[in-house]
């Protein structure tokens, strides 16, 4: 196909297409340039504003022509090697990103968790509550307090209580020689009310014995057929006998100050148990310049430093059955071990049922992490593969 029959009869000079030469017919074809044809005055289709009928532009001085299979080869493999170079260059940056980006995500995901809000909460209260218990007061936070720190007493110290550990039990034998001491010195004055015969039995003394000391004493009861009150002795089920029959005769016997029931002493002093053996183990004279009214002691533990109970623990005061020496520490150290049992009797069961739990609950975490594990582990490391469709 001739130039003259692919525009229509009339060879255009100098005037391409826009679309390039012919089909079929590849090469070049130099020519100079022809300026486009300015728009006339005369309208085109009676309208005006138009010119002359559009003429096509006029193409480069050279043309180049490739087959249309070469062209789409060459698009094709500089696709692919701009696609594998840009790929090449962000995979280092796209992991950096994801890396950073997934970790930086969990420590968000982490601090803003209520599990985490609450656990900081539970150990900022727990390690305040812990320094107040040992310290009494917090750093940097004022108190006021009514009493110096005279009037409030000498704070004691700390002794090693052979019950103290989280794993620790009572030394049955010392709650054995307290309750001695305190049958035959604290009795006389200090009640017991909340501590009965039979919760002796298996602490401190058998079946057989505790019946014979619990029979040892007179009891109130009745009404009778008759309708009168009787005596009977003493049985497991009955409280140990209170010194006094009211709190008028306490105050009475006391000079109007009115001894307090030992049934949860232990707990109801600052110091605890510290606090009781210090008391009584703490007299002494007054210094020069304190005056101490008639008929108080001076007491360095107790609050304002004088105290009416007279010392009542002296060495050699009582003779232990299994032959230990006396002494005011070992008596006040046994009553006070007594007393702390009686404040807290379920104290060895409540450790071992903690430690039986302990067990438990460890073992039972331990096979549900393991059953987790062995459920989850055919998921967590299954492979998913995704192969696309191939291009034609």
């Amino acid at each position: 196909m001739s130039a003259k029959d692919y525009y229509g009869g009339a060879p255009q000079q100098q005037y391409y297409p826009p679309q390039g030469p012919p089909p079929g017919q590849g090469g070049y074809y130099p020519g100079p340039q022809q300026p486009q044809q300015a728009y006339g005055a005369q309208p085109y289709g009676g309208q005006p504003g138009y010119g002359q009928p559009y003429q096509p532009q006029p193409p480069p001085q050279t043309v180049y022509v490739l087959p249309a299979g070469a062209l789409k080869n060459v698009a094709a493999l500089s696709g692919a090697r701009s696609t594998s170079l840009n790929a090449a260059r962000s995979l280092p940056r796209v992991r950096f990103a994801s890396s950073s980006a997934s970790s930086s995500s969990a420590f968000e995901s982490f601090t803003n968790s209520r599990a985490t809000l609450a656990s900081a909460t539970l150990l900022t209260v727990g390690s305040i509550a812990w320094y107040a218990n040992l310290y009494g007061t917090l750093p940097f936070i004022g108190e006021v307090h009514a009493n110096s720190p005279a009037e409030e007493g000498l704070h004691p110290a700390q002794y090693p209580w052979s019950h103290a550990g989280w794993l620790d039990s009572f030394d049955h034998a010392s709650i054995r020689r307290g309750y001695q001491v305190y049958r035959e010195v604290c009795a006389a004055c200090h009640s017991l009310d909340r501590i009965a015969w039979r919760n002796l039995v298996g602490v401190s003394h058998t079946v057989d014995e505790v019946k014979a000391m619990a029979e040892e004493v007179e009891y109130e009861d009745g009404p009778n057929d008759q309708g009168e009150m009787f005596t009977r002795p003493g049985k497991l089920s009955d409280y140990l006998p209170p010194p006094y029959p009211n709190e008028e005769a306490a105050r009475a016997s006391n000079q109007g100050a009115l001894p307090p029931d030992l049934s949860l002493i232990v707990k109801a002093r600052h110091g605890g148990a510290d606090y009781i053996f210090s008391l009584l183990t703490g007299y002494r004279d007054p210094p020069a310049g304190f005056e101490i009214r008639e008929g108080m002691n001076y007491n360095p533990y107790f609050p304002g430093n004088a105290i009416s109970m007279a010392r009542v623990l002296f060495d050699g005061l009582v003779e232990y059955d299994d032959g230990t020496p006396a002494t005011t520490s070992q008596m006040a150290k046994d009553v006070v071990t007594f007393l702390n049992w009686a404040a807290e009797p379920e104290h060895d069961e409540r450790k071992k049922a903690g430690l039986k739990a302990v067990i438990l609950f460890s073992a039972l975490t331990a096979i549900s992490l393991y059953v987790k594990r062995h459920k989850w582990t055919v998921i967590k490391t299954r492979k998913i593969q995704y192969n696309p469709p191939s291009s034609h």
